[in-house]
C-alpha cells in the first residue's frame, strides 16, 4: 500500500461509526478496512454477496470464494453472511447501506462523480457504482488530488461520463478533506505536510475555506 493510499484510507476510516453497514469499492477504498478502530463494530458489505467482510487474508489462509471488491483474498467475521447478487443489490437499492466509499476519475463541486470510463478506452462496464452512489445514505469519494498528467481530479464540473449526479457527500484526497454543499466545496481539512495555498493551486474547483480549518 502506497503512502498516498494509506493516508486517504486512514482518514476515511475515521468517518465510520459504530453499527454502520459500509460498502468499500475497488482500489484505495478496500484499504479502509485496515484502519477501522477495534472498538468500532462495522459490517463491511461487498456487492459480490458478502456482509461482514474483514481485512485481507494472510498468505496461507486464502479462500478463493472470499474476496474483497479489488478481487483480493479476504477474511470474514464469524457473524458474516453469504448471499446471491439479488439479495446483495436489494441491500444496496433498498437503502440499507449507511455509507459507500468509491474511487473516482473525477469528482466536482456539485457532488457529481465520474469513475467508470474514459472515452475511447475499452472498459468492462459501470459495475455496481451507479446503484451504490444512489442507494447509500452517505457517499465518500476516495481519490488522489491530481491525475498522472498533473490535472486536478477535483473539478468545477466533470467532463467525463458521469456515474451519478449530485450524490457525493465528502471527498478525501491525500491533500484535503472537502464537504459537498449547496454552495460548493467546503474545505474542512488539509494534510499536515501541505499548505492551504498548495491545495488551492492543485484544485480546479473553487473552494470555500472553513472557518474551522483543521489538519489531518
Amino acid at each position: 500500500m502506497s503512502s498516498v493510499k494509506r493516508k486517504i484510507a486512514q482518514r476515511i476510516a475515521k468517518e465510520i461509526k459504530n453499527g454502520d453497514v459500509v460498502n468499500l469499492g475497488i482500489g484505495t477504498p478496500t484499504y479502509v478496512c485496515d484502519f477501522i478502530p477495534a472498538d468500532i463494530e462495522v459490517d463491511i458489505h461487498s456487492e459480490n454477496g458478502l456482509v461482514g467482510l474483514d481485512k485481507e487474508a494472510d498468505e496461507g489462509y486464502k479462500d478463493k470464494d472470499i474476496i474483497n471488491a479489488s478481487g483480493k483474498p479476504a477474511t470474514i467475521k464469524k457473524t458474516g453472511s453469504f448471499f446471491d447478487s439479488v439479495i446483495s443489490f436489494n441491500i444496496i437499492r433498498g437503502g440499507h447501506l449507511d455509507m459507500t466509499v468509491l474511487g473516482a476519475l473525477q469528482v466536482d463541486s456539485k457532488g457529481n462523480i465520474a469513475n467508470w470510463m474514459i472515452p475511447n478506452k475499452l472498459v468492462p462496464g459501470m459495475g455496481g457504482a451507479m446503484d451504490l452512489t444512489v442507494g447509500a445514505k452517505r457517499v465518500i469519494c476516495a481519490v488522489t488530488h491530481q491525475a498522472k498528467n498533473g490535472s486536478s481530479k477535483i473539478k468545477t464540473e466533470c467532463d467525463l461520463p458521469l456515474t451519478a449526479k449530485g450524490e457525493v457527500d465528502l471527498i478525501v484526497t491525500e491533500l484535503a478533506v472537502m464537504e459537498v454543499s449547496e454552495k460548493g466545496l467546503i474545505l474542512k481539512e488539509i494534510a499536515k505536510e501541505t499548505s492551504l495555498e498548495d491545495v488551492i493551486e492543485k484544485t480546479e474547483a473553487t473552494l470555500i475555506i472553513s472557518d474551522n480549518l483543521k489538519t489531518f
